[in-house]
């Protein structure tokens, strides 16, 4: 949603009669000026932000689940993982508990 030429062209018209001539120029100017340092303030930033560092710590943090379609996920992931190789029948009856869970969490 940006401007279109002409709104440019009407918001620099208005601003040339509010401010005159030099003052604009020299509000243009200081504008540029800003905006540069900003950029060198953000590179500087981005240098010494270890972003390998960053990302080992993200990992090591535990997850949060946002709704509750991830938190069911992630509890069955937890109990997939904690259970060893079960009976057929036990299995089934797991798998089938599952599905329940998934679809109440689908439809929440």
């Amino acid at each position: 949603m940006g401007f279109h030429p002409v709104d440019l062209l009407i918001i620099l018209l208005f601003g040339l009669a509010l401010f005159g001539p030099r003052a604009l120029q020299s509000v243009a100017r200081n504008l540029g000026r800003g905006v540069g340092q900003a950029r060198v303030v953000k590179d500087k930033i981005k240098e010494e932000l270890q972003v390998e560092e960053l990302s080992q710590i993200s990992e090591s943090i535990p997850r949060l689940p946002l709704n509750t379609r991830e938190a069911a996920s992630l509890l069955l992931k937890e109990q997939k993982e904690k259970r060893p190789s079960e009976g057929t029948a036990q299995s089934r009856a797991s798998e089938t508990n599952e599905r329940v869970v998934r679809d109440s969490a689908a439809s929440a």
